[in-house]
């Protein structure tokens, strides 16, 4: 197990994830002698495989959202609402 996974990538924490969840599956246990682990398994795990696997299928960009923007733009028909940038810059930093 990693112990930097802030600087791994999602696909290589998927992979120690799978690779964790499949050695428990299977039952194998290392136990020191005179000592004896445990581990309980909850639905924390279950949860965080569907939250990463959601988050792998998400595209970065919202391809729509930038063609319309962009055709906007380039119309001249993208407006702007100077106070609704300043109410949110302000609600920003307050």
């Amino acid at each position: 197990m990693r112990i930097d996974n802030f600087n791994s990538s999602p696909n290589e924490l998927s992979s120690e994830l799978s690779s964790q969840s499949v050695s428990k599956q299977t039952g194998t246990q290392t136990t020191p002698t005179g000592t004896e682990d445990r581990a309980t398994l909850t639905s924390d795990s279950t949860s965080l495989n569907s939250l990463l696997s959601t988050a792998m299928s998400t595209p970065e960009v919202r391809q729509g959202t930038v063609d319309s923007l962009r055709e906007a733009v380039n119309n001249g028909t993208y407006e702007l609402d100077p106070n609704k940038i300043a109410a949110s810059m302000v609600n920003e930093f307050a």
